[in-house]
C-alpha cells in the first residue's frame, strides 16, 4: 500500500501515521520525492481499513496495491472434483435440468436423456426464492430427497440452491454441490457457514453486483476454509429490457485474469427467453467459460417456474452438438 501526502504535510504528521501502522505490525518506508511525499506500507493490508487514513487532511490518496480478495486471487491452477467431474481449464462441464423439481417421475423421464448427451451434473431447485411471494416456491426438502435418489440411481452429481443457513445440514446430506443464488451472494452469514464445510459451492454473481464484489463474497467462503468455490456469471441488470438480464460475457476473461477459481455461465437466467440460450451458451464457451448451467424441461409450457427460459430436450441436444465443435476448436474436452 502507498500513502500519498499533500504538499504541505508536516514531518510530525508523517511520523504519527508511521507510529499507528507500526503498532499494527506493518513496516513502513518513507520516500521524500521531488514531486510527492510517499509512505510505502509493507505487509498484509487486506485487514487494514484503508479508508480511515483518508480522514487525515494531510493524506491526499491511499493506493492499495494488494487485492482485497487475497484467497480468490491465488494463482495455483485449481481443480475442483465433484465425483468423477473435474472443473479446470481443460474441461467444459455441462450442468442441466429443470428450474424446479416438480416430482420424481418427471426427473426420471428427463435425467437419463441428459446424461446420454454429455451432461455431467444434474440441477434442480427444491427451494425457489421468487420475486413474488405468491409464485411457486419449490417443494422443499422433498425435492432434495428426490435429487439424492437421482444421484444414486444414475451415479451422477447433483446441485441445488440453498436459501437458508438453517438448511445447510440437509443440503450436505442430499447434494454434491450447494448453489448460492444471486439474491444470496452477499448473505455473509450464509457464506461464512458454507465456508466451514468441505462441500463444493457454486456462487452466482448478483444481478446488481460488480466483479470485485463477487470475488469478495467468494472470499468469505475461502477464508473460512472451504477452497472448493465455483463462480457463476448469470447476467446483470442494465437499462435493456429485451432480455431478463444482460449477460456480461466480458466477466469471463476478466475473472480468468483475476482468479484461478472455475467460472461457469448461466445463459438461461441471463436471457430469460429460451430462443437466446443457444447463442449465449456458444459465446460463453468461446470466451473461455469452464462450463454452463442450462435449464431443460420436457414441457416448458407447463413448467411450474421459468418455463419461458427452459430448453426442450431436443433443442438442448442440438446445442450440445455445437458446443462440441467449439470445445474442439479451443482445445477443451466436453
Amino acid at each position: 500500500m502507498i500513502i500519498k501526502f499533500t504538499k504541505n504535510v508536516k514531518d510530525t504528521q508523517i511520523k504519527h501515521i508511521e507510529s499507528i501502522l507500526k503498532k499494527q505490525n506493518f513496516t513502513t518506508t518513507y520516500i521524500n520525492g521531488d514531486v510527492y511525499k510517499l509512505l510505502v506500507v509493507i505487509g498484509d493490508t487486506t485487514q487494514l481499513e484503508t479508508k480511515r487514513l483518508n480522514v487525515y487532511d494531510f493524506v491526499e490518496d491511499v493506493i492499495n496495491i494488494q487485492k482485497p480478495y487475497k484467497e480468490s486471487s491465488v494463482k495455483d491452477k485449481r481443480k475442483i472434483k465433484v465425483g468423477n467431474v473435474t472443473f479446470n481449464d481443460d474441461n467444459i462441464v455441462l450442468i442441466a435440468g429443470p428450474c424446479s423439481i416438480e416430482d420424481e417421475k418427471s426427473m426420471d423421464l428427463l435425467v437419463p436423456k441428459l446424461i446420454n448427451h454429455h451432461t455431467h451434473i444434474i440441477r434442480g431447485g427444491a427451494f425457489k426464492p421468487r420475486t413474488s411471494p405468491y409464485s411457486f416456491q419449490g417443494i422443499g426438502k422433498i425435492g432434495l430427497e428426490i435429487l439424492n435418489k437421482i444421484s444414486k440411481k444414475y451415479k451422477t452429481p447433483v446441485i441445488s440452491e440453498i436459501t437458508d443457513v438453517r438448511d445447510i445440514d440437509i443440503f450436505i446430506k442430499n447434494v454434491d454441490i450447494i448453489q448460492v443464488g444471486a439474491r444470496n451472494m452477499q448473505n455473509y452469514v450464509l457464506l461464512e457457514e458454507l465456508g466451514k464445510t468441505d462441500k463444493p459451492i457454486l456462487l452466482k454473481r448478483g444481478f446488481m453486483n460488480t466483479i470485485e464484489e463477487l470475488l469478495l463474497s467468494a472470499e468469505y467462503i475461502l477464508a473460512n476454509g472451504n477452497k472448493n468455490v465455483i463462480l457463476c456469471e448469470r447476467g446483470i441488470r442494465t437499462f435493456e429490457n429485451q432480455t431478463r438480464s444482460t449477460l456480461d460475457i466480458s466477466a469471463v476473461p476478466v475473472l480468468k485474469k483475476l482468479t484461478d477459481l472455475p467460472i461457469i455461465v448461466d445463459p438461461s437466467h441471463a436471457a430469460g427467453h429460451w430462443e437466446y440460450v443457444e447463442s449465449l451458451s456458444l459465446a460463453a464457451i468461446a470466451a473461455g467459460a469452464d462450463g454452463l448451467m442450462i435449464e431443460v424441461h420436457e414441457n416448458p409450457e407447463f413448467a411450474l417456474s421459468d418455463g419461458q427460459q427452459s430448453l426442450k430436450p431436443n433443442n438442448y441436444f442440438s446445442l450440445v452438438d455445437k458446443i462440441k465443435l467449439i470445445a474442439k476448436a479451443i482445445g477443451k474436452k466436453l
